[in-house]
Order: structure tokens, then C-alpha cells, then sequence
């Protein structure tokens, strides 16, 4: 299903685009060393339902998981990238953290990510892992625009992360959103320009380029949701949802702290 959403349910998805961003700058704010990971998780389902909102992860069971999610928050650290279920594990100094975050309010979603460094000990490498993903995102980003294709924005991405080195994986990437979290368009993460779906105001796209430091191959945790490098390597998640409008992409989940 893809979704072409109203004026009325486009500044509805502002509203829930600057939720995600200020609940993911608080959250960043609070992890520190020696923070436990349900800790993020309780903080992320307090200040969802203090905002009136829902969780869009609680009660979701994809084909790709193993049942429900149960948890607010993905948080996945290290070698984890993609949907990392908060458990009993505290954070050292060092250790690459993302946060990814999924909301409905009023009926409609927002989607974001943020990759960081926790604590002051940080490695060159991390950091550029983090800092590709950044660009590749704000390239994608540039190439949403009216009458552009999918391919156009998955190419920008890809650009970025090849020039970088980068191997990409193309099982995941980013997705329609509005009603619900996950919609058509798929938006994977390199792809050839002038291909796909065509761009027109009123589509929300989650556009999430990530990356894993030396290898395109995942693995699955016995939790069966958390997904990590198959050799053990560094990883980083960026992710914005952006509305498509006649001057181009609109960032939705910006903090606006």
C-alpha cells in the first residue's frame, strides 16, 4: 500500500515526526555510561505515553521477527544494527549505540534512528562509520523531490556508502509510512537512478541508510529480532521520515529542542 496523505494528515505527521525527534534527543541526553538498555527502553514508553502517542513496535510481529516486539525502543549496540530488543546488558564507555524509533499519534507514524558514541572514548573508525551513514541520509534526502524515482534516492544513498567503502546490504532499508509503519514504497539503501515508484507531495518516506564495517551479511540473535555483522563488526543507523512536498523533501523528525 502506498499512501498520499492529506494537508490535514501531513501537519498531523509533523506532529508525530517532532515527537520522535525530541523523545530520541532526550533519550540520547540520558544514555550514559553505566546505563542499562531497559532503562532507555522504560524512559522511551513514559514519555510515548505522556505524549498521548502509541508504540508502533509493542504489539508488531512482521514475518521477519520472532512474535511480538514487546519493547518501545530498538536499541542495538556495537555489532547490532537493525532491531535490537532492549535487554539486561549496561553501556561501557565506548560502545556505539543506536536508537531507533517508531510512533503513531493521531493516527499517523514517524520513524528515526540516531547512531552515537556513549561515553568519551572514541574510536576514529566509529565515528566515521556513524558520520557516512549522516551523509548518505542527507543525499537521499536532496533526491527526494517531486517527480524524482525511488531508484533516484536509493542511488544518492548508495553513492555515498560505496565512496566510502562500504559493503551494503539490500534485505533491509527504508519504507513508506503514514497510517501505518512500514508501507510500499521500498527504499533500499543503493539501486540504479530513474527506476520505481514516482515522487509526489503528500508521500512520507522512513529513508534509513545503514552499514555494517566490513561485511554485508547478517545474523540473527536467539531473542529473534536483533540483527548484528555476521563477523563482529562495527555498525551505524541513521533515519529520518520526510514528507515529499512541491519544494522537495520536509524533514519530519527533527528535535525541535
Amino acid at each position: 500500500m502506498i499512501e498520499i496523505l492529506t494537508p490535514d494528515e501531513l501537519d498531523r505527521a509533523r506532529a508525530t515526526g517532532a515527537l520522535v525527534g525530541d523523545i530520541l534527543h532526550a533519550l540520547k541526553a540520558r544514555a550514559s555510561v553505566g546505563t542499562n538498555l531497559l532503562d532507555i527502553d522504560r524512559w522511551a514508553k513514559q514519555m510515548i505515553e505522556d505524549a498521548g502517542a502509541e508504540s508502533c513496535y509493542v504489539d508488531y510481529a512482521p514475518s521477519f521477527g520472532d512474535g511480538p516486539f514487546g519493547h518501545y525502543i530498538c536499541t542495538a549496540v556495537n555489532d547490532a544494527v537493525l532491531h535490537g530488543m532492549p535487554h539486561d546488558y549496561t553501556l561501557a564507555d565506548g560502545d556505539l549505540l543506536t536508537l531507533d524509533l517508531a510512533v503513531s499519534l493521531r493516527g499517523i507514524a514517524a520513524d528515526a534512528a540516531i547512531s552515537f558514541i556513549v561515553g568519551t572514548t572514541r574510536d576514529p573508525e566509529d565515528e566515521r562509520l556513524i558520520e557516512t551513514t549522516e551523509r548518505a541520509l542527507a543525499a537521499g534526502i536532496a533526491a527526494a523531490r517531486p517527480g524524482a524515482r525511488i531508484g533516484d534516492i536509493s542511488r544518492a544513498i548508495g553513492t555515498v556508502l560505496k565512496a566510502e567503502g562500504y559493503p551494503i546490504n539490500m534485505e533491509f532499508g527504508g519504507h513508506g509510512i503514514g497510517s501505518t509503519m512500514h508501507q510500499d514504497p521500498h527504499v533500499a539503501n543503493n539501486g540504479r537512478p530513474g527506476r520505481g515508484y514516482v515522487l509526489r507531495p503528500g508521500l512520507l518516506l522512513a529513508l534509513e541508510p545503514w552499514i555494517m564495517a566490513d561485511t554485508d551479511e547478517l545474523v540473527t540473535d536467539a531473542d529473534g529480532w536483533t540483527l548484528r555483522s555476521a563477523t563482529g563488526a562495527r555498525t551505524a543507523h541513521t533515519e529520518h521520515t520526510v514528507a515529499i512536498t512541491e519544494n522537495g523533501a520536509e524533514i519530519l523528525t527533527l528535535p525541535t529542542r
